[in-house]
Formats: C-alpha cells, structure tokens, sequence
C-alpha cells in the first residue's frame, strides 16, 4: 500500500450469516452461551433466534480490514460497539472509511450493518509498513 488519505474508502463486504457461521464462530471462540447455538433457548430467553457473539464481530472487524490493508499490517486498537443483533439469514455488510493517518499509522471507521441497523460500529488502528502517507512523509 502506496498511499493513504483520509476520506479514502473501503471496498464493502457482504457476509451471509448462516447458522453455521453463527454456531461455528461462538465453538471456535470458546463461547458456549445457549443464546449463540440453540435456538429453543435464545428464544426462551427474549431473542428471535441464535445470535453472533462479540468475538465473532470482532473477527468479522478484523478480518475486513486486514482485506483492505494487507497482510503485512499490524492492528494496534481495535474497539467496537455493538447494535442490532447478527441473526441467521441476514446479510451484514461492512463498510469502512480512512479516519486519520499519521506517518505510518492509519485509523480506519467501520461499520457493520444487517436489516435491523448497526451491528457495530468501531475503529481499527493499524500500523502500514511502507506507507507513504498522503502529503509526502514517508
């Protein structure tokens, strides 16, 4: 990655959430809550349905700017906060913007967003090698 500027945008990223990934996420991340792989429950408990745990958004996070950055970056801050629930059927699609570059270091904002609004909404800092920040420093 060349140059970066604030304002630059990132490609969206549609994610199909199956129960699958929502079941398969909350195993892999150790979560073993009712309300992230049985149904009944999640419904006995004031839900639709199964839900994304917050690892598995983090990763969703994560994994999307990594996308966009390469695998050379380095995440130093990645904070979030979540909304409308991830439910099985949905889409959600990530968006995300550059906030701040500062020589090597870059913020980006993102958002995830299904049919019933903010999923989450965050920032991920990242440090780019060989960044050439937009303005001239290198």
């Amino acid at each position: 990655m060349s140059s970066v500027r604030v304002g630059d945008a990132l490609a969206p990223l549609e994610i199909p959430l199956t129960r699958t990934l929502i079941v398969a996420t909350a195993i892999a991340s150790r979560d073993y809550q009712d309300v992230h792989h049985d149904p009944a429950l999640a419904v006995e408990r004031g839900s639709k349905d199964i839900f994304m745990n917050i690892l598995a958004s983090n990763a969703m996070v994560e994994r999307y700017v990594k996308g966009w950055a390469g695998p050379s970056v380095r995440i130093s801050r990645l904070k979030v906060r979540l909304g409308a629930p991830n439910y099985p059927g949905d889409t959600m699609t990530l968006t995300g913007s550059v906030s701040a570059v500062d020589g090597e270091t870059v913020t980006v904002a993102v958002r995830g967003d299904n049919s019933l609004g903010a999923h989450v909404i965050g920032s991920v800092t990242v440090e780019l090698p060989d960044l050439v920040a937009a303005g001239g420093a290198a």
